[in-house]
């Protein structure tokens, strides 16, 4: 299977403390997203765009563009 990179990763805090995560793939993304329990429209685009993504229907660049949203909101 391929993985679908970009960059540069994006970090996102954790909602358990202090720790930092960076997501630097397409499939990094989706699966650090859906350990999320804050869930708004951002988050719903994100998830849809990763998966086009992984199904090769959208760029990489996409994915990092619409997690970053996700994780400012």
């Amino acid at each position: 299977m391929t993985t679908h990179w970009f960059s540069p990763p994006v970090p996102v805090k954790s909602e358990q403390g202090d720790l930092t995560h960076s997501a630097s793939s397409a499939e990094a993304a989706l699966k650090e997203r859906l350990k999320w329990t804050k869930r708004g429209p951002q988050w719903n685009l994100a998830v849809r765009v990763c998966l086009r993504v992984i199904s090769d229907e959208m760029e990489p660049e996409e994915a990092r563009k619409a997690f970053l949203a996700a994780a400012e909101e």
